[in-house]
């Protein structure tokens, strides 16, 4: 039996990882990312100051904003980027929540990673998560407007019939008014061309000549320029149109403050009691990871994220589906009563993207990193990197 032969498949230099060790490394690199954007969410969130490479400084507490200024050359960083771009391109909301939630998802299956299971169990246990977890339970808006506008009308105060049978119709037309034959021969005439009707200068030379009457012939000015002075441009504002239909075709709102991230947590953990094998603790671990949002609206606005979570534990086993974080007196309400809404089409589209995110960080088993172009141009094109073929004699 002979040798094998070695086959010539990438060039030289050409940077290549495959195995546990890159996939754990694309699933740091997206920490990373979302390490950069995590102290922006909430309305307590804090500042980035961003300066770019001619000097420019850019100040700014958005999610897109700041991942769109960043110069990533991660590969598998930029392709959270990427997905949490299209969150903002899609909804224009939820850029932080995509990415925070992606790499808590990352975070939490990282030890089963290490540990060797195959990544296509943890995809299908995410993408099951995924699908129990997006049908919220929304609320229109049409439904939170109209109990206030039926509650304001009295029911003392009945409603009659606004044309009264009493009231007698009349002619409107007087025949004491005379008409005069002034007013039929005679009508107003507002018209300049009705009176002044267009005469041309024949017309007055031959009745002036006879009478002795001189006449003169007087030359204005010739127009010889002709610009436009102004130009009216009609623009319409396509834009409120965009944003309008959206919202009718979107108008289900959930409770804010974390309070849907935390039933569903408290949803797909009682799930995942309920089946048996890998797929419970990888459910658990998506559930827990959903928790990374009421968790980083109280580390961002100084709280005790542990005191605050455990009180929204209890109160979500309890029932109260609505309860999130109250920044305001760093306690949990009933965001929903409170008005804290939020789109629910901002909170399933981050949900669904920041999954499929997951799922396609863990999917790559190989990255291969091609040579620059000047390593390109000194490389000999017969050398580079080799995989052997075996031959069967």
């Amino acid at each position: 039996m002979r040798e094998p032969t070695p086959v010539i498949l990438l060039k030289e230099g050409t940077d290549t990882s495959q195995g546990i060790p890159q996939l754990v490394s694309n699933i740091n690199a997206c920490q990373v990312i979302a390490e950069a954007v995590r102290t922006t969410l909430g309305p307590r969130g804090m500042d980035k100051l961003i300066v770019d490479d001619r000097g420019k400084a850019t100040i700014s507490n958005d999610g897109a904003t700041i991942l769109k200024l960043l110069d990533v050359v991660h590969p598998a960083a930029k392709t959270l980027v990427d997905i949490a771009k299209s969150q903002d391109a899609e909804v224009g909301d939820g850029t932080t929540s995509v990415t925070l939630l992606a790499a808590e998802f990352l975070k939490q299956v990282k030890p089963y990673v290490e540990e060797g299971l195959h990544p296509q169990i943890i995809i299908r246990a995410f993408r099951t998560a995924t699908q129990l977890g997006s049908p919220a339970a929304p609320v229109t808006s049409r439904d939170l407007l109209l109990p206030p506008v039926t509650s304001s009308v009295s029911p003392a105060a009945p409603v009659t019939s606004s044309v009264s049978p009493a009231a007698p119709v009349t002619s409107s037309v007087s025949p004491a008014a005379p008409v005069t034959s002034r007013d039929l021969l005679l009508p107003p005439v507002t018209s300049r061309d009705l009176l002044l009707p267009p005469v041309t200068s024949r017309d007055l030379l031959l009745p002036l000549s006879p009478a002795g009457i001189s006449c003169q012939c007087l030359l204005l000015p010739a127009v010889n320029k002709i610009k436009d002075i102004a130009v009216s441009v009609k623009k319409e504002d396509k834009e409120g149109q965009g944003c309008w239909l959206p919202a009718e075709l979107n108008d289900s709102v959930v409770a804010g403050g974390g309070a849907i991230e935390m039933e569903l947590s408290k949803y797909l953990r009682d799930y995942s009691r309920t089946i048996p094998g890998k797929q419970q603790l990888l459910i658990g671990a998506y559930a827990k990871a959903l928790e990374i949002i009421p968790r980083q609206l109280c580390d961002n606005a100084g709280f005790d994220a542990t005191n605050i979570l455990n009180k929204l534990r209890a109160k979500h086993a309890q029932g109260g589906m609505w309860y999130g974080v109250d920044v305001t007196n760093e306690d949990i309400a009933d965001n929903f009563s409170a008005c804290v809404w939020e789109p629910a089409v901002v909170r399933i589209n981050a949900l669904t993207a920041a999954s499929e995110a997951a799922c396609l960080i863990v999917s790559v088993d190989e990255t291969i990193r091609n040579p620059r172009s000047s390593v390109e141009g000194a490389a000999a094109p017969a050398r580079g990197r080799a995989r052997a073929r075996p031959h069967n004699h």
